[in-house]
């Protein structure tokens, strides 16, 4: 959607079927019981399902959607673990950098995250290292669908897309470069998450990550949120974070 400045439009949550009909549509009083500043707002997109305007000035709200297919088990040769035999275990010199399927954005916020809890998120786990940097919160068997960091102002930093493999990363960002984007952050490994990264620079300031091998929580599974010390915040390892990383663009225009 193209407007006369960066900013972030709209929050979408996808549920599948029977999931979807269970919202009912989300009612604006249920959130405002919760101290979030919301009122019914137009639907993002026609025959999504239902949307709520916040105090953050953008939507958010749960859409129809479907799951998608499951990718092939990865034959992986390690010391002592032969997946792979008498096969080539390279991709092409082109091999194909598409996004599994796409995950929540990461949304910049003052409002404290745990008031977003109510609409049917979890916490994962939150380096709380000065006074709460951010929390990451779920509403499916990922790590994290959705990342609340802590800022002056509403803002949007990345948007994740999941791969099939860490070829997938690097092919993706080789692409990128090749077609002239100015290097972005990674390859990395992030500690929060466990998950492969690199997360690659759009024209307006923003980032957008590949990701692969993101930590899994069944939905009976006793997960203990936690907090997690200022230095694994961001990656165990990869190349030094670019000094603009962090930096909230939206506050400057």
């Amino acid at each position: 959607m193209r407007g006369p400045r960066k900013k972030l439009h709209h929050v979408a949550f996808g549920a599948p079927g029977a999931e979807f009909e269970a919202t009912g549509g989300v009612d604006p009083a249920g959130w405002r019981s919760a101290g979030i500043d919301a009122r019914r707002a137009e639907r993002p997109r026609a025959g999504c399902g239902c949307a709520i305007r916040t105090a953050m000035s953008s939507t958010c709200g749960p859409e129809a959607g479907e799951t998608p297919p499951a990718d092939p088990p990865l034959t992986l040769n390690s010391p002592g673990h032969v997946a792979r035999v008498a096969a080539r275990g390279c991709p092409g010199a082109r091999g194909a950098s598409a996004a599994a399927g796409p995950h929540p954005a990461v949304h910049r916020g003052a409002r404290p995250a745990g008031r977003f809890l109510h609409a049917g998120a979890r916490g994962s786990s939150s380096p709380i290292a000065r006074d709460g940097i951010i929390a990451f919160l779920r509403c499916s068997t990922d790590h994290h669908n959705l990342a609340l960091l802590k800022s002056d102002g509403p803002g949007f930093h990345h948007g994740s897309f999941e791969v099939g493999s860490i070829d997938e990363i690097a092919l993706g960002a080789q692409r990128m470069l090749e077609s002239g984007r100015p290097p972005g952050w990674g390859l990395g490994r992030h500690v929060i998450g466990s998950n492969f990264f690199y997360y690659t620079r759009d024209p307006w300031g923003s980032w957008a990550e590949y990701f692969h091998d993101l930590d899994h929580i069944p939905e009976a599974c006793a997960w203990q949120p936690r907090d997690f010390p200022e230095a694994d915040a961001l990656y165990r390892w990869g190349p030094p974070v670019p000094e603009d990383f962090g930096r909230n663009r939206e506050l400057e225009s």
